[in-house]
């Protein structure tokens, strides 16, 4: 199968994701997005700070097979789990600071509040501090975060997953804010088992009606 030929449109999202999860100080140099094409191929932001890119084209990927010259080597999380998951169609591999403090303990976020509500119980955590640079590693990462929305890589980021691009990266924000609460409510010296959302709590609040995706992803491209 030949690879897909991006649109215009969709080379532009994934600018924007980009730099906007620069802007929301999720990503630094580090960090990569993608959208998928279709079955078999997905487009990646180009190779660079995330934040410094402005008109340069991302690079269409096959979902199975080596990467393309010049595409970062853990753009594979982005093969496994778009090859694992038919319902993924965005990927945002992120180095969020709360998240990351917290990792480094083996400390993941639980749902305190009603944006923490789209990670219930918690996220996944792959507890391995070294870059995820071969297939196998990447195809483990994948089956562990198995249908969740996001999982947290101790010491070094996170990767968010969404049926879209302005979701994913949504997605992506919501998980540093509980990680900032989840963070604080430790500074506080309060009880970690107070205040967590019930599963009644957690159901009202795990909805994207109203606009949730919209508004966020207009308050972070704009």
């Amino acid at each position: 199968m030949s690879a897909a030929t991006p649109t215009n449109a969709q080379q532009e999202q994934v600018r924007q994701a980009a730099r906007a999860l620069a802007r929301a100080g999720l990503v630094h140099a580090y960090g990569h997005c993608s959208l998928r094409l279709d079955t078999g191929s997905f487009l990646v932001c180009a190779a660079l700070p995330m934040g410094a890119i402005t008109s340069e084209p991302g690079t269409v990927v096959s979902i199975s097979g080596l990467l393309p010259d010049g595409v970062l080597g853990e753009v594979r999380i982005h093969q496994a789990i778009y090859a694992r998951r038919p319902d993924v169609n965005a990927v945002c591999r992120i180095m969020p600071p709360a998240l990351m403090s917290l990792s480094t303990q083996g400390i993941v976020p639980r749902p305190r509040h009603g944006i923490g509500a789209y990670f219930a119980p918690q996220p996944a955590l792959w507890d391995d501090v070294r870059l995820l640079r071969d297939d196998a590693a990447a195809a483990r990462l994948a089956k562990q975060l198995d249908g969740g929305t996001a999982i947290v890589m101790r010491g070094n980021g996170a990767v968010a997953v969404a049926d879209g691009l302005p979701k994913a990266v949504t997605l992506s924000w919501f998980l540093e804010d509980m990680a900032r609460v989840e963070r604080d409510v430790r500074m506080m010296g309060c009880d970690p088992e107070r205040g967590l959302l019930d599963e009644d709590e957690v159901v009202a609040r795990q909805v994207f009606a109203g606009g949730v995706v919209e508004r966020m992803w207009q308050h972070l491209t704009t």
